[in-house]
């Protein structure tokens, strides 16, 4: 099944000082280089991020609104983008954070488990159990649906997926592991 991808890469990067969460390097790439790398056989690949990032040619890049508006109107701005982006629209979607640099390994499994269950996609686990909405695949329509019932502005991803049938995918190793500090990040190098 073909499935569509929006990387969110926007954000203050509040806790790294203020520095360009998607700039960041971790084994010598940009952080929203490996979530980009995730993004492998996706029809049509959107990055929410500033203008100052770059993004490879054939990634379609928007901004979300307002800017700095967080993750559900990040992925409100890629539907916007894809829908404006030539090529048909896929049944499945990917969201992926760019400061979870190790999840590609585990989208496989996402897909899988989307297509398997018949519910409303799958998410990723971390090893505490707990669901990671930004790395998780899906179903397109059942995600525009809860777009179309959340109120316009400042909603939580708790609410965006709210009520979604979602199937758990267990993260190996550090698929789940994501980069918020420098801390993070030196833990991962060191991984």
């Amino acid at each position: 099944m073909t499935f569509d991808a929006v990387v969110l890469a926007g954000g203050t990067g509040r806790r790294l000082g203020g520095a360009s969460k998607p700039d960041v390097l971790l084994a010598g790439r940009r952080l929203l280089d490996h979530a980009l790398a995730a993004t492998a056989g996706a029809g049509r690949v959107v990055v929410v991020a500033p203008e100052d990032v770059q993004v490879p040619p054939g990634v379609v890049r928007t901004l979300e609104d307002p800017p700095l508006g967080g993750p559900v109107a990040g992925v409100s701005a890629g539907l916007t983008a894809l829908d404006a982006a030539p090529g048909p629209s896929a049944p499945l979607l990917l969201v992926l954070a760019c400061d979870v640099p190790r999840a590609a390994s585990a989208v496989p499994r996402l897909l899988r488990a989307a297509i398997e269950a018949r519910g409303d996609g799958a998410a990723l686990t971390d090893a505490g159990g707990r669901p990671q909405w930004l790395t998780a695949v899906y179903r397109t329509a059942a995600l525009r649906a809860r777009l179309r019932a959340l109120p316009p502005a400042g909603a939580s991803v708790r609410e965006l997926v709210s009520g979604l049938d979602l199937a758990a995918v267990a993260a190996a190793d550090e698929e789940a592991a994501d980069v918020d500090t420098w801390q993070d990040l030196a833990a991962l190098e060191e991984g």
